[in-house]
């Protein structure tokens, strides 16, 4: 449809964007639970317990996730990492606090 993307699905239509003229995009800055500032690569402890659902294992406070990566995931979900004895999982970055 013309400069005009649709959405074959719902409908939704939107303005294709434009690099030339388009302002420089700002990146999101993720914090944790205390405010400090993430970044890919770094070390991370869990402030809470957490129930992973579909299972019985428990992620215990304090345990140590090394190595984070940044992602825009699913719902709140900003964190991608693996956590020791669990596996590859996504985490809330307000339930992690930099180490």
């Amino acid at each position: 449809m013309g400069a005009l993307f649709v959405c074959p699905e719902c409908a939704n239509e939107w303005v294709a964007a434009d690099p030339i003229n388009e302002p420089e995009s700002h990146e999101r800055v993720i914090k944790d639970a205390v405010g400090n500032v993430l970044a890919d690569g770094d070390t991370v402890s869990v402030v809470k317990d957490l129930k992973i659902k579909g299972s019985s294992t428990v992620v215990k406070v304090g345990t140590k996730v090394r190595n984070i990566r940044l992602v825009d995931g699913v719902g709140d979900h900003d964190i991608d990492c693996k956590v020791d004895g669990v596996g590859p999982m996504q985490l809330k970055s307000s339930v992690v606090k930099k180490v």
